[in-house]
């Protein structure tokens, strides 16, 4: 699995919790940084792959583990005005 630059436990968060905190530390990282994202909420496979495409993100991996999923998130930057 690549490296990431931050990582984000949002393991115990339910819907759409996990989605909105990936996004609020999404915002605060550089152009191109990756974000390494753990969940426990079994929505988080839909929902993290529906966020990033729809917010321009890259969806780097997607791995389950045990009760757990991994998500790296390549963070596209801000959009200019």
């Amino acid at each position: 699995m690549p490296d990431s630059d931050e990582e984000l436990d949002v393991s115990g968060y339910q819907c759409p919790l996990p989605v909105l905190k990936a996004k609020r530390r999404l915002e605060s990282m550089a152009p191109g940084a990756v974000l390494r994202l753990i969940a426990t909420d079994p929505a988080a496979v839909i929902d993290v792959a529906h966020f990033c495409k729809e917010q321009g993100h890259e969806l780097l991996s997607s791995l389950a583990g045990d009760r757990q999923w991994t998500f790296l998130i390549k963070n596209k930057g801000r959009s200019e005005p």
